[in-house]
């Protein structure tokens, strides 16, 4: 029997994304990864590289027509509708100061419509996947979004928005109040990693502003298809072109969202900081 085409997918997702992270094990820690800066506090190394390289060769070989999106190389051309959008190294400063907190993220989608996706953990081994329709697994077992009802008591996680300074304050705005009301909130710097462990039911919500597409394809596929719901700050599907995106649990997600509606919306944003490198539409 002839496997779904979404798990074929899904297969070559969790295989590049597993190619990517073995190149990643054998470089952490090395002192000679050659550093260049892409922008303030934005950096690339030999490594996002070498695991962009490994990651691309596995989805040519399943599927050598399929353009690709990397955070790395740019947008590489195909002549299939279905579009590949990966993240070689998620995590890049904290690879290179040894903390152990890095994943590749690997997604493929067809018009506005997420496919397949994986968050590979490339040191503990541990593997986020998921395919449309199909559910998320963390290890081949299903995953859940918690059930925590709303934000008191809540544990989540966000990132700053360290590429986009001119919405710190609107930023800092709604940190303070979902601080004040939530049990507790984790900033590890990797939000393909943060969305994974969302959908996992580790966090309850994860929000952030002016991230990448590449940092949030295969997380968002993920929280949707463990049961949550992900939208940009207005409630919408734009999260993919503006980089803004609030996720978690229904109860917890409706209550986030809310408190950063207080703050900011996608139009203030817009205002004040460029939208993210190479957006793609949302699903």
């Amino acid at each position: 029997m002839t496997r779904p085409h979404e798990l074929q997918l899904l297969d070559t997702a969790t295989a590049a994304a597993r190619a990517g992270g073995a190149v990643l094990v054998g470089l952490f820690g090395d002192s000679s990864l050659d550093v260049r800066r892409k922008g303030r506090n934005d950096f690339v190394t030999r490594a996002d590289h070498a695991s962009e390289a490994a990651v691309v060769a596995e989805i040519r070989r399943s599927f050598p027509r399929h353009p690709i999106l990397a955070e790395e190389g740019g947008a590489l051309d195909g002549s299939s509708e279905h579009e590949w959008v990966i993240d070689p190294l998620d995590g890049t400063t904290n690879f290179l100061q040894g903390l152990p907190v890095f994943c590749v993220s690997v997604a493929c989608r067809r018009g506005g419509e997420l496919l397949a996706g994986a968050v590979f953990e490339p040191l503990s081994g541990r593997m986020f996947a998921a395919a449309r329709g199909r559910g998320a697994t963390l290890d081949g077992a299903p995953i859940r979004v918690s059930g925590q009802a709303g934000l008191d008591g809540a544990f989540l996680a966000t990132g700053y928005p360290f590429r986009a300074h001119g919405a710190l304050d609107r930023y800092l705005g709604a940190f303070r109040e979902i601080f004040l009301q939530a049990r507790a909130i984790r900033r590890c710097g990797a939000a393909a990693l943060d969305l994974a462990h969302t959908a996992a039911g580790i966090y309850d919500g994860f929000f952030e502003f002016r991230l990448s597409p590449w940092d949030l394809a295969a997380g968002v596929l993920l929280i949707r298809e463990a049961g949550g719901v992900v939208t940009d700050l207005d409630g919408g599907e734009g999260f993919l072109a503006s980089g803004n995106v609030v996720a978690g649990g229904a109860g917890v997600q409706r209550q986030l969202r809310e408190r950063v509606a207080r703050h900011a919306d996608e139009a203030v944003l817009a205002g004040l900081t460029p939208e993210p490198e190479t957006a793609v539409e949302a699903p």
